[in-house]
């Protein structure tokens, strides 16, 4: 009885195993299926074309300059990961290893700004954008992105860096090293799987941005991957362009998939990291 009910409960398991991996999976192979569809086709359901319209993928960067807008998402999400991760390692640091007055108002002040939805701030945002002279250049979406991409690195970063040892920073004092020295040297390379998770994360929310790079971009120079596909409906000189919309889709969502798979092991080490104190 205890066998068979071990082995009930392992086909259960699998059996949700492959529900929830289906049920994942199967809108980006939908996406690849209507990628590869044009005209009537795209109502018709079928698991395969039967003539896979290849050319759309060709067509997405020869109807635009989608490679441009491509190269301007790459650019600003790895700039803003770079930034984000500077700036939040030495805040993360200050947070979590000096006691000074008005530490938790400070991260509650930070975790409150992540709050605000980004049509509360986008008023604010553009006329700060415009007063520095960067609207419709890539640096104006650096800016505005890490109002969000900034209190979420902070945060887990902070959370990361209070669980390493004491011991470590005092053995390095001991030896005369600065807090620049124990911040960098000493606790840097102990934060990769966080600092791989929470990069990854941001550059995730940068490279799907919308509303800022819609508002503060004007000409294709600057825009990026989510604002071109939204502007393909009207731009297209297909009847249908639901086909080079989807095929826009793939290759931008690929990218993000090779990513995370690359990557991994280092997501899975951080996001447990935080979950046992060591």
């Amino acid at each position: 009885m205890s066998q068979a009910l071990v082995w009930l409960k392992r086909i259960s398991f699998g059996v949700l195993v492959t529900a929830i991996t289906v049920y994942t999976l199967f809108p980006y192979y939908w996406a690849v299926v209507s990628s590869l569809k044009e005209g009537s086709a795209l109502f018709q359901v079928q698991w395969w074309p039967t003539k896979p319209a290849w050319h759309n993928y060709v067509a997405v960067f020869t109807e635009q300059p989608f490679g441009r807008n491509l190269l301007n998402s790459v650019l600003v999400a790895s700039s803003v990961v770079i930034v984000s991760l500077i700036l939040a390692i030495t805040a993360a640091f200050a947070l979590a290893r000096i006691r000074f007055r008005g530490r938790v108002p400070l991260m509650l002040m930070i975790l409150g700004v992540s709050m605000f939805p980004q049509i509360a701030v986008l008023s604010g945002m553009f006329e700060l954008i415009r007063a520095l002279g960067l609207y419709n250049k890539l640096s104006g979406l650096t800016l505005s992105y890490m109002l969000f991409t900034l209190p979420f690195t902070v945060w887990v970063l902070t959370t990361f860096m209070r669980e390493l040892p004491k011991e470590l920073e005092e053995a390095a004092v001991v030896d005369g090293a600065t807090p620049w020295v124990v911040c960098m040297h000493v606790f840097l390379p102990l934060l990769r799987p966080a600092l791989v998770t929470t990069g990854l994360l941001a550059f995730i929310a940068a490279w799907n941005e919308f509303l800022f790079a819609l508002t503060f971009t004007l000409d294709q120079s600057a825009r990026t991957v989510p604002v071109a596909i939204a502007l393909m409906s009207g731009a297209s000189q297909y009847e249908s362009p639901w086909g080079l919309i989807m095929a826009a889709s793939v290759i931008v969502t690929t990218p993000l998939i090779v990513l995370v798979l690359i990557f991994q092991r280092s997501i899975v080490s951080g996001l447990m990291a935080g979950a046992v104190k060591g």
